[in-house]
């Protein structure tokens, strides 16, 4: 189920009063992934399009990587049901992952010749801000990503 929410201006120019945003409740099963990754990238094409939200291409290609990273993690350790939520704040779109495991993530650090479990590590590489929050039931991660390239040729701000 992906449900999408704009505010009363968003039909409009983009105002950063408008609130875009989107939930998507996944099963935690194996097409959860793909399914989340396609409905990131198909969310931020909508407010491009619908909404003159300025989004770069490689700023979809990033938010599909995190929302990868841990619609993964959520999957693999939580093993349950999980809800992605997206929301456009401001030149930043905020993903945010919900499961029902309470065990925080912990990045570990780094090591190049450990196999596998870099994830988080890859999402705090990539994003402008990070918060892991436990919740009454499970925790909700949450990264916000630029939505435009840096001039510098660096995503948003590096």
């Amino acid at each position: 189920m992906v449900r999408t929410f704009a505010g009363e201006d968003s039909m409009a120019a983009h105002s950063d009063d408008a609130v875009l945003s989107a939930a998507v409740a996944l099963d935690g099963q194996g097409p959860s992934i793909a399914r989340a990754r396609h409905e990131a990238a198909a969310f931020l094409t909508r407010m491009r399009s619908e909404h003159g939200v300025p989004v770069s291409q490689r700023a979809v290609e990033v938010t599909q990587l995190v929302v990868s990273e841990l619609v993964t993690n959520a999957q693999k350790y939580a093993g349950g049901p999980i809800v992605m939520d997206l929301r456009i704040a401001g030149d930043l779109v905020e993903v945010q992952v919900w499961d029902s495991d309470p065990v925080l993530p912990v990045a570990r650090a780094a090591d190049i010749g450990r196999v596998g479990q870099h994830g988080l590590e890859i999402v705090m590489a990539l994003c402008q801000g990070l918060e892991i929050t436990r919740e009454p039931v499970g925790k909700r991660i949450t990264a916000r990503l630029a939505l435009t390239d840096d001039p510098r040729g660096g995503p948003g701000g590096w």
